[in-house]
């Protein structure tokens, strides 16, 4: 008779963390992408240097506006409130919260880099990982270029509030979010809208999607410096990221399950490497380092949303 016991060489905690990779493949992509960007950062800082970020950036918007379908694009008009409350919230509330948590850290260049994270638009990751979390790519589109357009033309304004000293023109800004979100956004739908799509083609591009996100986030982990003054910056990270995702999930009551996914996602993740941009312009090269750690905290953050979601559909896991 065959015992159900486990044989030698294996046992059953072994069992937990094998389900919890397969549960949460993006996770364990994202960390150990993480883990590279620490290990090996001068050739990665050099490619991140020479527009590696908002190259990949542009693939992963591309990569991931395949997947939105037509059909997602219609509900964004029945999502309107919800669209309006999470673009006011990014604009009035996120500022100020990322303003009181940079009080965390001491006075200086990391304060004035944390100050900008409230500042920036939702990540644009967050469109990824809302697809990956089986939400509705199509309104966290939405969001991503309202909260672009309110962002870079209310940062002045803000920062002269936060900070009177600071200076910042947005037109080059303006111009890279053209560059690396809107136009591979726009081709991408046009893509997905005259091709259609197979299941092979959406194999293709949600693994593309998920490729690059690696790499993004080996290039921003490059550029994080372990030392002491980061514990404070990190708990600063912590607080904004911790209060931004209940005012996401809050607003998510008021609507579907698929749609509150991306109003979490959006609400509780800007986009590091614009708040890098800002930081630089307005304070100088230096502000912009705490962004880097955000960065990957931010990412991990939002894979492990997406793979909790996921795990709560029961839907077929990502071989990776």
């Amino acid at each position: 008779m065959k015992s159900d016991r486990p044989t030698s060489g294996q046992s059953p905690s072994r069992s937990r963390p094998v389900r919890l990779v397969a549960a949460y493949p993006e996770l364990v992509l994202v960390l150990v992408a993480a883990g590279i960007g620490l290990a090996v950062g001068r050739p990665l800082r050099w490619l991140g240097a020479h527009q590696g970020i908002n190259v990949f950036l542009a693939v992963l918007v591309f990569a991931t506006a395949v997947t939105v379908s037509t059909d997602a694009l219609g509900g964004i008009l029945a999502s309107w409130r919800q669209l309006a409350a999470v673009l006011a919230a990014g604009v009035v509330v996120l500022p100020a919260l990322s303003w009181f948590a940079s009080r965390m850290v001491p006075a200086g260049s990391l304060r004035d880099g944390i100050t900008t994270i409230g500042i920036a638009p939702c990540e644009i990751a967050s469109v990824a990982t809302t697809a990956l979390a089986g939400g509705e790519p199509a309104l966290a589109a939405a969001v991503l270029i309202g909260s672009t357009a309110l962002s870079v033309s209310a940062a002045g304004a803000i920062l002269s509030l936060e900070a009177p000293g600071a200076h910042i023109h947005p037109g080059h800004i303006l111009v890279d979010l053209a560059v690396v979100v809107a136009l591979p956004l726009a081709v991408g739908l046009v893509v997905r809208a005259r091709a259609g799509t197979t299941p092979l083609r959406e194999v293709i591009a949600s693994r593309t999607a998920m490729g690059v996100l690696g790499v993004l986030v080996a290039l921003v982990a490059a550029e994080v410096h372990l030392e002491a003054a980061y514990f404070a910056v990190l708990g600063a990270i912590v607080v904004v990221v911790a209060v931004s995702a209940v005012i996401g999930a809050a607003l998510g009551r008021t609507t579907s399950p698929a749609r509150a996914v991306p109003l979490l996602l959006t609400m509780s993740m800007r986009d590091f490497a614009i708040a890098a941009g800002l930081a630089s312009a307005a304070f100088g090269p230096a502000a912009a380092a705490p962004l880097g750690l955000y960065g990957v905290v931010v990412i991990v953050w939002g894979t492990a949303v997406a793979g909790r979601f996921r795990a709560r559909r029961g839907a077929p896991q990502t071989q990776t």
